[in-house]
């Protein structure tokens, strides 16, 4: 009787074990998805130009022509693409979440936009929490719309030319990326 018992006390914790593990599995698929739905807006733009004003700096932990390879996935093929820098900026820069102006679905914690696409930004920049007009369009939807700043980094931002790892295609003048989202190679 005790043996019976062992066994199906036993084979009860098998089961519910293998339903946490099938609930877990769940939802970092339902994660995934929704990283995924979120990169849907992602239509770069190759030829959009850095916005006026913007200056170069050479006291950048990565220099012109450097070659990177790209640790975020900003965009689908993206991580672990590698690139060359073609240009390195000082300035503010924003995590966005912001509703495209076309109506598409809202976009949740975009990196990055620079203080330089922002209508009216203040030299100083944008506290975290401000609601700001955008004026980048290197996003579909983008230009125009009104975004909410999840966060902000006075940081050294990059243009990067890269090889995306989905298609092998080019992807030209991907702005931005950070210091601590490109490593040397």
């Amino acid at each position: 009787m005790i043996k019976k018992l062992s066994f199906i006390l036993l084979a009860s914790g098998l089961v519910l074990s293998a339903c946490s593990s099938d609930k877990e599995d769940e939802n970092k698929k339902d994660k995934n998805h929704k990283q995924e739905e979120n990169m849907e807006h992602m239509d770069h733009k190759s030829d959009s130009k850095v916005p006026k004003g913007m200056k170069t700096t050479e006291d950048s932990k990565f220099k012109k022509d450097d070659k990177v390879t790209i640790t975020e996935g900003h965009m689908p093929g993206m991580k672990n693409a590698k690139g060359t820098v073609k240009g390195a900026y000082k300035t503010y820069a924003y995590e966005v979440t912001y509703t495209p102006k076309d109506g598409g679905e809202k976009v949740k914690n975009h990196k990055w936009v620079v203080n330089e696409e922002v209508a009216d930004a203040p030299k100083e920049g944008f506290k975290k929490g401000d609601t700001v007009k955008l004026e980048a369009d290197h996003m579909k939807g983008m230009k125009g719309s009104e975004a909410k700043i999840d966060d902000v980094n006075k940081t050294t931002v990059y243009v990067v030319d890269y090889k995306s790892t989905e298609d092998d295609k080019m992807v030209k003048n991907h702005k931005w990326m950070t210091s601590d989202e490109l490593k040397a190679r």
